[in-house]
């Protein structure tokens, strides 16, 4: 393939890529901004859970290798 022909083919590539994006419908930014929040609460909670449960079997497993 030549230079100008893989110029050209990036350059319809892009073209269509913009064509499509204009048929996206993006969400409001008061929905963006809760669903974040929500992403945010739920990862934390995972992490606390997820951390807790961690800590227990640590300490469990320390109580049995002492013993």
């Amino acid at each position: 393939m030549k230079r100008n022909e893989t110029i050209n083919l990036m350059i319809n590539f892009l073209n269509e890529v913009k064509v499509e994006l204009e048929k996206v419908t993006w969400p409001k930014r008061n929905v963006v901004i809760n669903y974040l929040g929500l992403v945010i609460t739920i990862s934390l909670v995972v992490a606390i859970f997820v951390g807790g449960v961690d800590f227990g079997l640590t300490k469990g497993l320390e109580y049995f290798l002492k013993k």
